[in-house]
């Protein structure tokens, strides 16, 4: 790859690049099994009808809990907030055990990112313009025109 093709790749504009990680949609069938399950239960004496609390708080941590990648930072929302990580206030990603990433501050902070894994590290190197660095050197051979038009397909053309 050319040096003018990776400096355009990181100087680009990228405004609009947005990536969302949630907890999967196929999640809720579980959430509809637990309250299937529940129900006998919940109304074989008068007060346990509580227990359709459980597949309610799961729905909603299915539902709410996210990462959002953006051209300027990170958003982490979970159940009871959301938090506002700035490129620049972050000083890098650490990975844990399960391929879970953590965002860390500045100042040594560190955030889990929920729904975020090791492979999608260079997801949030495309969409951070390069600020967060993808260890696996898959976005280095991207570049801008490849994000506007997709890959250029090997070979002749003709089969």
């Amino acid at each position: 790859m050319n040096q003018e093709a990776e400096n355009s790749q990181r100087k680009a504009p990228a405004e609009g690049r947005k990536a969302i990680f949630r907890i999967p949609a196929t999640a809720m069938l579980a959430v509809a099994f637990l309250t299937i399950c529940v129900t006998p239960a919940a109304f074989a004496l008068p007060g346990l009808q509580a227990l359709y609390l459980v597949p309610i708080a799961l729905a909603v941590w299915v539902i709410r809990t996210r990462t959002t990648a953006t051209t300027e930072g990170l958003t982490v929302r979970t159940v009871f907030g959301e938090r506002e990580l700035p490129w620049s206030e972050l000083r890098g990603l650490a990975m844990k055990k399960g391929a879970k990433v953590k965002a860390v501050t500045v100042d040594g902070t560190e955030v889990a990112l929920p729904a975020v894994r090791a492979r999608h590290l260079p997801v949030l190197s495309l969409v951070s313009g390069g600020t967060v660095p993808d260890p696996t050197g898959i976005t280095e051979e991207i570049t801008e025109q490849d994000l506007r038009t997709g890959p250029k397909k090997e070979g002749g053309g003709e089969e």
